[in-house]
């Protein structure tokens, strides 16, 4: 299962609208900062393919505006 995390950056005055995007996206937990200049995103996916679905759903938010993959890797079965 892939496990990733990420740094999210929000445009200008869209933290709260990144929040909320970001919360609806079933694989992911969100751990917001308390200054409210980004947010921490993982993703506990099943396989490559839901990961890449995830991925290309967050990349579509349109509050965000830059994501940082900190750290990655798959667990065995």
């Amino acid at each position: 299962m892939p496990v990733k995390s990420y740094i999210a950056h929000p445009h200008d005055g869209k933290y709260q609208e990144l929040l909320t995007e970001l919360s609806m996206i079933s694989a992911c937990d969100i751990i917001a900062s308390e200054n409210e200049e980004i947010a921490i995103v993982i993703t506990d996916t099943i396989n490559a393919v839901e990961d890449e679905k995830i991925e290309l759903q967050i990349n579509s938010i349109k509050s965000l505006k830059m994501l940082s993959m900190v750290s990655g890797f798959e667990t065995g079965q």
